[in-house]
């Protein structure tokens, strides 16, 4: 079963209504994906690279540490 003219045209329109031209849906995706983007590069960057001491905010483990903080 072969799509037909119509069938063939339809998805044509979506097509371009999603991903051409310069309509706000194209836009949209566009930016969509641009966000992902920075999300994937934020998890990459992110601060799992870090030592859990060297975290702002860290509290003192020991009595020592927390010593050094009161000095």
């Amino acid at each position: 079963m072969q799509p037909g003219i119509w069938q063939i045209l339809i998805i044509a329109a979506l097509a371009l209504l999603l991903f051409g031209g310069r309509g706000k849906i194209s836009s949209l995706m566009g930016d969509t994906a641009r966000g992902i983007r920075a999300f994937r590069d934020g998890l990459k960057d992110g601060e799992g690279d870090k030592a859990q001491d060297e975290r702002p905010g860290a509290l003192p483990r020991t009595d020592a540490e927390k010593e050094d903080l009161r000095s």
